[in-house]
């Protein structure tokens, strides 16, 4: 299993937050499965130049977050549901937009004018692929 997670003293997030969220890009990519062994908390902090206090706290929030599952002298674990990858990548989606709302109410949109920006995304998204597959 390989650990490059790459954190940055620059973002403005904790470490242990960039350590969650390397965590779940793992799994929506396919890397880590349902049921794969996660590093243990001294391997993390090794790889990622971070405190095991750290490290810990980030298994310990993705774990109350029902993201992986910690055994007791075993280890942590990906949760073993199926439906993880695709149950974080909605996450992620919801957050996204989310903070396009957001942006959206700063410049003054209605909710309507959001949508109707979708919808001319995804028609220019669709004629995209139309042209891609020609």
């Amino acid at each position: 299993m390989v650990l490059d997670f790459i954190l940055s003293q620059s973002d403005g997030r904790p470490m242990y937050l960039q350590i969650m969220e390397q965590v779940k890009q793992r799994i929506t990519g396919g890397d880590w499965q349902a049921g794969s062994a996660l590093p243990s908390i001294r391997e993390m902090a090794v790889a990622a130049k971070v405190s095991v206090i750290t490290v810990k706290r980030a298994y310990q929030e993705l774990e109350a977050q029902g993201v992986i599952v910690t055994q007791a002298g075993k280890g942590s674990f990906v949760a073993p549901n199926q439906k993880l990858s695709v149950q974080l990548q909605e996450q992620a989606m919801d957050e996204h937009l989310n903070h396009a709302l957001a942006m959206a109410k700063k410049m003054g949109l209605s909710p309507e004018d959001v949508i109707k920006r979708i919808n001319k995304l995804v028609k220019q998204s669709a004629k995209q692929q139309d042209t891609n597959n020609e």
